[in-house]
Formats: structure tokens, sequence, C-alpha cells
């Protein structure tokens, strides 16, 4: 399997001089597709009906003739402005009902249905068109999705709550799930609900969650509409880009199940120390939504242009990053963009060619890494031990008013998974749609919306061990609280009584020394105490069940390095901090993502390590 290398290719922002050019130096690079015609709407359908494809079919015969694959893209993430003059409910609205006007990218209303209208004819077109092209080799579906327009509140939107609500309850069922008795919120026909607007106090919980998976949905159903399409005339697999690990809006999990080959956009935050670690866990997450090899569709060749500060990426360190997404199982590694733009909002984006042309570090590395990637495999990386992720929860813990504002879903994930990166110890993500039996350890970092309780007493139950974090088993899928209390579904395979909880205001330290804070759960267990407060509240306990393991930790420790070794053992090798290792049985893939050079002895086999700066190597076993 070759690796894919490449870019977004935005070649009508040149000459067909440049055209040329650009071929030259592609093939100098080893690129061998790109993602074509991401944002050509207003290009191809010059007026309502009316298409132009002359130049589209230019450039497809033209990089087929030398040789490069196309990712072809059905063009609908930024509409013409006459589409938006002439439509008004393609618009979409705020929670104050404030139109959210055109004139830059992703502003459509996902229930409008005259983008759906146009967007559909335009898909339908360009595949009928492109279909047997010898230079199509995969389809691109819209272009991140929800990235700037994440939730519209507009009177479309509204009737289409109504209608996804009554597909999934009776009146009776909302007024119970949301508990609408509360504040005299009760509703007696469907024609009341709204969208949670812009109002005088906190918006419905349940409301609020339910909206949530409705525009989840519905942009969901913009993907599929154009998917069905192209799967009812061609064969290619189909894609659509997703974003970080920051992203909330969407269900991904949900989505995966309808996209052929998973690719995201990566675009680390190179004043975060802890970059390496957290692209390096949204990698994970990619490639967990299917258990797939994955593509990196994104990245910048050097800095980008739309944080406050856009430092330049130093020499090696564009590779390290695109080695990183190859040892945690990419198949193609690409960038945004080919040639960096001259005029828009994205000029100062980094491109493959720069704007100091090809003489520059930044193309000289990105040659490097293409003549290395082309006589690269992917990785194929598996692990026994699984971090449980779910959307629902993220989004019901984040709603406020909550008891604080630092028990965050991702900053929990990040603290658990930091351990396994830095113990170089495989992970992948699970969800509660899969089979858990495939994992020795399965771990929630926080699991407030408890679903699957059966689900998850069979795993412990048949052998396997199953740690939770602190404020989990809170709420039912409605977001209400469990009748008998905090964790009382799981009470037994726990052993443990949750009686309440405290925010803290200032670190603590364990019987052992361990410094936590901002979190405790207050519980007693009849299992064992594995760690406890100095005034002797329960921290950490376990509990045998059956064949199997259920452990909970009660707060939020500064560092869960002794934490999870107590409970689960250490199984990973040792390295500096952001040197990464990952053994296939065949190399040990081994990354430093530090600006100067390491040296380390790897255990395993006692070979004494000197890495450069961001340098990767492979090692035989």
């Amino acid at each position: 399997m070759r690796i894919i290398y490449g870019a977004d290719y935005n070649p009508e922002q040149w000459s067909k001089e440049i055209w040329l050019e650009d071929m030259k130096y592609m093939k100098q690079a080893k690129v061998n597709m790109v993602n074509l015609n991401i944002f050509g709407w207003a290009l191809i359908e010059i007026e309502e009906g009316i298409y132009d494809f002359s130049q589209l079919d230019e450039l497809m015969d033209l990089l087929y003739k030398n040789g490069i694959d196309v990712d072809l893209a059905t063009a609908t993430a930024a509409q013409p402005a006459w589409l938006s003059k002439k439509y008004k409910d393609v618009l979409p609205q705020d929670q104050h009902l404030n139109v959210i006007w055109y004139g830059s990218r992703q502003t459509y209303c996902p229930n409008s249905l005259n983008y759906k209208k146009r967007a559909l004819a335009l898909v339908d077109a360009i595949v009928k068109r492109y279909k047997d092209h010898p230079a199509l080799k995969m389809w691109h579906i819209n272009n991140e999705y929800s990235d700037h327009t994440t939730i519209c509140y507009c009177d479309r939107c509204a009737k289409a709550f109504r209608i996804w609500l009554e597909e999934k309850y009776t009146i009776d069922e909302v007024n119970m799930r949301w508990g609408t008795a509360f504040w005299s919120q009760k509703y007696y026909s469907f024609d009341e609900i709204i969208p949670p607007r812009y109002t005088a106090a906190d918006v419905n919980p349940g409301l609020l969650l339910d909206y949530k998976r409705f525009m989840s949905d519905s942009f969901l159903g913009l993907y599929l509409n154009e998917y069905k399409i192209i799967k009812s005339i061609s064969n290619y697999p189909i894609t659509t880009n997703f974003m970080g690990n920051d992203n909330k809006a969407l269900d991904y999990k949900k989505w995966s199940d309808h996209i052929d080959v998973i690719s995201w956009d990566s675009y680390p935050d190179l004043m975060n120390t802890d970059s390496p670690m957290n692209n390096a866990l949204t990698h994970d997450l990619m490639r967990s939504y299917k258990k797939k090899h994955y593509i990196l569709m994104e990245q910048a060749p050097n800095q980008v242009n739309w944080r406050k500060r856009n430092p330049n990426k130093k020499p090696g360190q564009m590779k390290a990053y695109s080695m990183q997404a190859i040892m945690h199982g990419a198949q193609g590694v690409m960038f945004f963009q080919w040639r960096q733009s001259l005029k828009g909002a994205e000029k100062f984006h980094s491109g493959m060619i720069p704007h100091g042309g090809v003489h520059t570090r930044t193309f000289r590395e990105v040659e490097d890494l293409g003549h290395t990637l082309s006589t690269t495999q992917p990785v194929n990386r598996v692990s026994s031990i699984g971090i449980y992720f779910d959307y629902d929860t993220w989004w019901g813990l984040e709603y406020e008013p909550g008891p604080s504002i630092d028990m965050k879903y991702m900053d929990r994930i990040r603290e658990f998974y930091s351990y396994f990166y830095d113990n170089n110890i495989p992970i992948d993500f699970v969800f509660s749609e899969e089979n858990y039996d495939d994992y020795d350890i399965i771990i929630a970092p926080n699991m407030y919306m408890l679903k699957d309780v059966d689900k998850l007493e069979s795993y412990v139950s048949k052998g396997g061990h199953l740690i939770l974090g602190p404020f989990s088993g809170i709420v039912d899928t409605s977001d209400s609280v469990f009748e008998h209390g905090y964790m009382s579904p799981m009470k037994d395979v726990f052993a443990i009584d949750v009686e309440g909880y405290n925010v803290l205001t200032q670190k603590y330290y364990d019987n052992l020394g361990n410094a936590y804070g901002i979190w405790m759960d207050e519980f007693t267990t009849s299992g064992q105490v594995l760690l406890k407060s100095n005034e002797n509240n329960v921290l950490v306990s376990s509990n045998k069940y059956k064949n199997g393991k259920a452990s909970y930790i009660g707060t939020v420790y500064e560092s869960l390095d002794n934490v999870l070794k107590l409970l689960i053992g250490h199984h990973g090798l040792k390295s500096p901090k952001d040197v990464c290792i990952y053994n296939d049985s065949d190399y040990y893939h081994i990354i430093n993502h530090n600006d100067y050079e390491i040296s380390f002895n790897l255990e395993t086999i006692n070979q004494n390590v000197s890495l450069k700066a961001f340098e990767y190597r492979m090692i035989k076993t």
C-alpha cells in the first residue's frame, strides 16, 4: 500500500503558465495526489443551472497527463454569492436571529432547502461528468463541516428540529426527558418548541443536548445527500475531512459509519508544549473511528495564519509531525495548500511552495518528505487498551451552569492519554457502539453520561478491567440525574456509594504524596482502598467483580503516572520526554519531537539510540 502525498490544489488563483510549473515541481517532490475543486462552486455554476466545466476539464486532464491522482471535491463548502443573494433561506442565523452574512465561506444553514437543492444539482453534474476520468481516485464531500457555522437557530431549523423530535419521542416523553416541570416549561404540542435561542436565564439542558444531537444529524444529512448521489453513479471511495479533537460540534463516530476513508486536518499549536501529545491523541482517535488506516488531509508546511501568534515550524519539525501521522496509522500525508496564496484571507498560511518559491527551506523539506514517503509503508497499529470516548457525555458535561468550569471533557481525556503517550503504550479509542471484549482494559476518563450499563457490567464480568475517572455515572441519556444517586446503576460493580463531590480550589496530596486538585468525589467503598486523602477520604478504589475488576479514580491528579501504574502496571517503553516509540514487531518506529538531540538506551534490545532534533528513525527489532 503506497502512502498518499500531496495537497489541496487551487490553480484557479494562478495563470496556466504557473500550472505547468506546478506539474514540474509536484513530480520533483513526489506528489502523487491532490485535492481539487474544494472551493470551486462559484467558478463552475456561474448562474443557477448554468455550468462551465472548461477549466476543471483542463486541470483534470493536465494532472492525469503528469501522473498525479485526484481526490475530487464536490465544491459545496462555500456557495456562490448569487445563491446567497437570491435565496434568503440559505444564510444561517445566530441565537439572536441575526443573519450571518455571506462574504467568506461555510455560511449556509444546514436545513436550507435551496442550499440543498442547488448543492445536489451541482454534485450530480460533477459526478456524472468525471466518474470515468482516469485521474479520479477518490471523492471529497464538502470541507470541514461545521467549522465556522457550527449551529443555526433559524425558523427553518426550528421546524426541522420539531420533526426530528417527533420521530424520536412523544410530547410526553419530551417533557419527561427535559424535566419541563421545572420553571414552567411544559410543552403541550411540538409547535411550541423552539431552538435554544438567547433567553433571559439558562436554557434547559435537555433541550440543548437534543439540539446538539439534531445539529450534528442535520449536517450529516447534508453529507449523506451527496454521498448517496455519488454512490449511485461511482464506486470510488468517499471522504470528508474532520477537524481536531477540540471540535465537538459533530458526533464524528456516528458520521464515520458513512465515510469510506477517515481524514482529518491537523494544525498543532506550536506555542503549546503539549502539541506533540495532543496531535498523537487525535491521530489515535481518527484511526479508532473505523479501526483502519486514515489520511492526514491537511497540515501546514510551515506556519498557519489564524492564531494570535503564528511561529514558523523549526527545521525538521514538519517532517516529524508528518511521520507521527504515519506511525499512528495514516496512509496519507497531505497539506493545505500546494502553492501559497497571494491574495485572500489565507495568504499568510504557508504552502508547499511558499511565497519565497522553491529555493526555500520549506520546499526543500517538502521534497525530502516526499522522497521518504515514496519508500514508506503504512504502520498497522494495535492495542489491548481502549479509552472510552462519547460525544453525548462531552456535550452534556460542559453545559453551563455546572459544578465547575474546570471539569472539561477533553482535559480529562488528555490527562489519561498523556500517561500512555509518555510511556509509549499504544491505545485505541472505543465507543459505546463497539464490542469491548477486544480490550483487556477500558478507561473512561469521564463517563458523566452513563450508557450501556448491561454491556459494561458484562465486560467486567467476563474478565475486563474497567476504570472510571471523576464525576462519572451522574446522568442517563436524557441528561437526567439518576434517581437513586450517582453511579447507582453500577454500584455493585464498583462497590461504591457516591454521596456527592467537592470542587477544590487548591492543591492537596494523597497518602503516597501524589498531588491532586480541582475536584474530589465523596464516596465510600466496600472494595479495596488504593489511595486516600490525608483526611482519610477515599480517592482511588478497586473492586473484583466476578472475573474482572472495576476501579474508580475520584479526583483530578496532577499526574496519573503513579496512579495508573498502581492500577494497571507498567508495560511501556522508557524514553525521554516527547521521544515516541512504537514497536510493530518488525521495527521500532522512533520520533524525537524535541528541537535538540536526544540519546537514550532502548532497553528491550539494549541499544543506545541518538536522534537529532525532530528525527524519525526505524530500527529493526
